[in-house]
């Protein structure tokens, strides 16, 4: 639009001052000030921001040291670990040595529970007091037969006879019986003192059916 078209008279604000900036209240001139903060604004700004990013990054990218704590401890460890290693290469090779272990004792035979009195009677209850029964001396010792053959009979054992061992002696005294004399045997071996586990039966005797091989004092 040109002056010419311009449709409204001139007023005061079309004046022009002599350096030829127009004249009116809306355009009052702005301050240097005002003008330049803005700039610095910005400035002061983006100096900071750029300022955190390279301290972040920088931060970001160095090598974290170890603390110090931490660095001794594990050096303390490495030399426990070295004298660990020591002991059990030192433990290994003892290991390898054969350990000479104590033989035990071999156990010797308990000795057999002697029988009572009441175990004895109950025993002589079941025998064959009547069956021929012969004491045989195996030892050598005067009067060993004799001396047998009275206990028997005190138990009430009415058939005994006495005579000398021939053959073979057994390692310790024992009873020995054919047939069915097993309970008149026992008791025997009872009224004698001799083992339960001396008492044998056999196929045939010189004679009786129940013999006493003596090879000591009886009881």
């Amino acid at each position: 639009m040109t002056k010419s078209q311009y449709p409204f008279p001139p007023d005061e604000f079309d004046a022009r001052r002599p350096e030829g900036a127009p004249v009116g209240v809306h355009r009052r001139p702005r301050s240097r000030w005002s003008s330049v903060w803005p700039f610095l604004l910005v400035a002061v700004v983006f100096s900071g921001i750029a300022i955190g990013i390279v301290s972040y990054l920088s931060d970001d990218r160095a090598p974290s040291d170890p603390p110090p704590a931490a660095s001794s401890q594990e050096a303390a460890g490495g030399e426990e670990d070295g004298s660990g290693e020591e002991a059990s290469g030192e433990g290994d090779g003892a290991g390898e040595e054969p350990s000479a272990e104590p033989t035990e004792p071999e156990a010797s035979e308990e000795p057999a529970e002697e029988l009572t009195e009441e175990d004895v009677a109950a025993l002589v209850a079941q025998a064959d007091l009547t069956a021929p029964i012969s004491v045989e001396n195996a030892a050598g010792i005067t009067g060993l037969a004799g001396e047998t053959a009275g206990l028997l009979e005190g138990a009430g054992f009415s058939n005994v006879a006495t005579t000398n061992f021939s053959g073979e002696a057994p390692s310790d005294s024992t009873v020995r019986y054919v047939g069915d004399r097993a309970e008149t045997s026992a008791a025997v071996a009872a009224v004698l003192g001799i083992p339960q586990s001396n008492v044998e039966q056999v196929d045939s005797l010189p004679q009786g059916e129940v013999a006493a091989i003596m090879l000591g004092s009886p009881g």
